[in-house]
């Protein structure tokens, strides 16, 4: 038992460094004072990079190991799970460095802010690798607790403190709702580990498979509620316009993709095997809100004034489509969605970083704010033409390979109406993210002064983002190759 423990342990390598970093990371925190500013904090910031880094570098060193359990199976380490932690902690890396140059932020909680995003991954992390009921509620429970502080972070801004507020009683709601799911399963099945609840769920008589439907569906809500689907999406507009910009870019990618990654998990493990009621209930049901999803999303970003808004509601849709993905309950769909993860990534941190640095000028990130902007700043203008191109589907970017592959698995698996659903809403989305394009290049400039933000080093930082946006839509055999061989390890 002690030989499998260390063994496990040898395996969490990634997780363990990102613990010992947090820990170091409040250490290095409180050497500082009250009136240091983040600009001062030059060692915290080294301490996460290092941190965030060596997680990288071991998990990247771990893509091609065999896939196994640890800690008794309660973990998975496979991967699947592998690849979508190396986007969490690219999206957190990312988050931290704009949350040091934004003004969105208090100066003297910079470094809060990269403490508990470091420990909001965690909480994906474990969340991507659960293999049993409890180790799934506890990285949900750590992910969301930790992300209600963040949301409130700017605590004499209403609008921040609303956010958090929000937030947490959505989340509670969910998670308790959850809950109440998960106590019914394991009522019904005795048991809490992946493998175990696969086992029963071929055994099931009529009255067991009727309480389960709705136990199922109610375990849903606490996943669905993370990744901002309908109808617990309610939360995220205004959570996502009323928290730090750098707050909002980091909601964007690190919550979602751990929550499609357990969506993932869940679908394929339970539900991936013989046809049955289960099965069918649940695959309609998230075809549905998937539709539901990307409809509401598109709809709603319209009529927003605040870009910022408009990309929350853009997020929204962008994880319908990652549901379209799930539902094809096949390795095809598995894959479209990982290679749309690492899109998304890029072209999330793109989108957040130009709007981040226009708000801090101008002191809102209203559409008007970025008229003219090719003519101050022609490269972060064309930057953003390429990311607005791109999330709407348009080729040679990458969004368009994403969306391409989901489609695929689609219309593999003959869900031709969820298809024809999709690219209407392609169609839909491409209105609203072509106004930022028409304002940037057709009308005139609000001042002639230059943006303070778009420094060179952050513009370098941006092009750096830009160039997968880019590349991944030309150059993406390997991407995908990498993306089709992290399988789903189920044991």
């Amino acid at each position: 038992m002690l030989l499998n423990y260390l063994a496990s342990i040898g395996r969490f390598t990634p997780e363990i460094i990102l613990v010992v970093t947090m820990i170091g990371l409040l250490f290095v925190e409180s050497t500082y004072g009250d009136n240091d500013k983040g600009s001062k904090k030059g060692f915290l910031y080294a301490t996460a990079y290092a941190g965030l880094l060596l997680a990288l570098v071991k998990l990247v060193a771990s893509l091609g190991d065999a896939p196994g359990g640890i800690f008794t199976n309660a973990l998975t380490i496979d991967p699947f799970s592998t690849l979508a932690k190396i986007i969490m902690v690219l999206g957190t890396a990312g988050s931290i460095y704009l949350s040091r140059r934004s003004e969105d932020i208090y100066g003297n909680l910079k470094g809060e802010f990269a403490i508990i995003s470091v420990g909001v991954l965690i909480g994906g992390m474990l969340l991507a690798s659960a293999n049993n009921m409890l180790m799934l509620y506890i990285g949900i429970e750590t992910l969301s607790i930790l992300s209600y502080v963040l949301a409130s972070l700017k605590k004499n801004d209403d609008r921040s403190s609303e956010a958090g507020l929000k937030y947490s009683l959505y989340g509670g709601i969910s998670a308790g709702i959850m809950l109440f799911g998960l106590s019914h399963i394991f009522g019904v099945l005795g048991t809490i580990q992946f493998t175990g609840v696969i086992a029963k769920l071929q055994t099931l008589d009529t009255m067991q498979v009727a309480i389960l439907m709705p136990s199922f569906l109610m375990f849903f809500a606490g996943i669905g509620y993370k990744i901002a689907c309908v109808p617990f999406h309610m939360w995220a507009p205004d959570v996502y316009e009323g928290s730090p910009l750098p707050v909002t870019t980091f909601f964007s990618i690190v919550p979602k993709i751990a929550g499609i990654a357990v969506l993932v998990r869940v679908t394929m493990t339970f539900f991936g095997g013989e046809t049955s009621a289960l099965q069918m209930t649940w695959v309609g049901t998230l075809s549905v809100i998937a539709a539901l999803t990307m409809t509401v999303g598109n709809v709603s970003a319209i009529g927003q004034r605040s870009v910022k808004r408009m990309l929350a509601y853009s997020s929204i849709s962008h994880a319908g489509m990652m549901m379209m993905g799930v539902v094809c309950l096949s390795e095809l769909g598995v894959t479209g969605v990982l290679f749309y993860g690492i899109t998304y990534l890029f072209m999330t941190l793109v989108a957040f970083f130009i709007t981040s640095f226009v708000q801090d000028e101008y002191g809102n990130d209203h559409f008007e704010r970025f008229n003219g902007l090719i003519f101050k700043h022609p490269l972060m203008a064309i930057f953003m033409i390429i990311t607005m191109f791109s999330l709407a589907g348009i080729p040679p970017f990458s969004g368009f390979v994403a969306k391409f592959n989901i489609f695929n698995a689609l219309i593999d698996k003959n869900f031709y109406v969820l298809a024809i659903i999709a690219g209407m809403n392609s169609v839909v989305a491409l209105y609203y993210y072509m106004k930022i394009v028409r304002l940037m290049v057709f009308k005139p400039n609000e001042s002639e002064e230059k943006i303070a933000g778009f420094g060179f080093s952050n513009q370098l930082i941006i092009a750096v983002f830009t160039v997968p946006v880019v590349l991944l839509g030309v150059f993406w055999e390997n991407i995908v190759m990498v993306a089709n061989g992290a399988k789903i390890f189920i044991q």
